[in-house]
């Protein structure tokens, strides 16, 4: 065998005489192993990735979320929930040791210590089992850990206001309010505003004042003696500003 033969040289170098083509290898005639990672199973992932992600964009552009009302910061009794995902969490911070003083605890360190239990599982648990049943640590933390996650969940959804929930989450239409009006500066002047909102559509203290259907005159009387929990007395201007603020709300509408 000559010195070199099948190669040629290039410079300082030698390369293959024939050149090949980079073809994956054929694992058809081995059962039970697997094919190329590239490009054939990666290829296969993203194909089926980009089924799913155009359904998810198709079902997003078919039903929004169901958003609710304009957040209203001096509502105070609005009843608070997170998405059923979270529930859990929302409901571990309602217990005396995770909440108050230990609200450190309850939305750092018991899921930190649970989900930083997750991370390290495949460092934890290397024994080379696959049967659940000779694995009964790792199998019967992550049952308690489903049956905790199952519970809390249960417990904050059961314990919940839903028909009040309901009344809340209502999504009042606004009107095209002109806040450079005359009425609308009375009404922010006279601290209207603080209570039906800056959009007027109300909140838990103070009723919407959009499609009323009240006319100026029983506007001004409700102004001036009150109604409901609105006490007498509210509106302090002359006969003029209250005219013109009546006029305002009566005009507001969503058509």
């Amino acid at each position: 065998m000559h010195r070199g033969k099948g190669m040629k040289f290039v410079g300082d170098s030698r390369i293959s005489a024939n050149r090949k083509p980079n073809i994956p290898k054929d694992y058809s005639e081995y059962p039970g192993k697997t094919e190329a990672f590239w490009p054939n199973f990666l290829l296969k992932e993203w194909m089926v990735g980009a089924v799913f992600l155009v359904g998810y964009l198709c079902l997003t552009i078919a039903h929004p979320s169901p958003l609710e009302r304009i957040a209203d910061p001096t509502d105070t009794a609005y009843i608070p929930l997170p998405d059923w995902y979270f529930l859990f969490l929302y409901q571990l911070l309602k217990y005396t040791y995770a909440s108050g003083p230990y609200n450190a605890i309850g939305a750092l360190v018991i899921p930190g210590l649970a989900f930083g239990a997750l991370l390290l599982a495949p460092f934890l648990d290397r024994g080379p089992e696959r049967s659940p049943a000779k694995r009964p640590f790792a199998v019967g933390f992550m049952l308690l850990a489903i049956a905790g996650v199952f519970y809390l969940t249960w417990e904050s959804a059961a314990h919940h206001d839903w028909e009040a929930s309901k009344k809340q989450g209502a999504i009042v239409e606004g009107a095209d309010i002109d806040k450079e009006s005359d009425g609308y500066k009375l009404m922010d002047s006279s601290g209207c505003i603080s209570c039906h909102g800056a959009e007027l559509t109300g909140g838990a203290g103070a009723p919407s004042l959009i499609d009323t259907g009240l006319s100026p005159e029983e506007i001004s009387k409700i102004a001036v003696k009150g109604q409901g929990a609105m006490p007498a007395g509210m509106f302090k201007g002359t006969d003029e500003e209250l005219a013109t603020l009546a006029e305002f709300v009566s005009g507001l509408s969503t058509k």
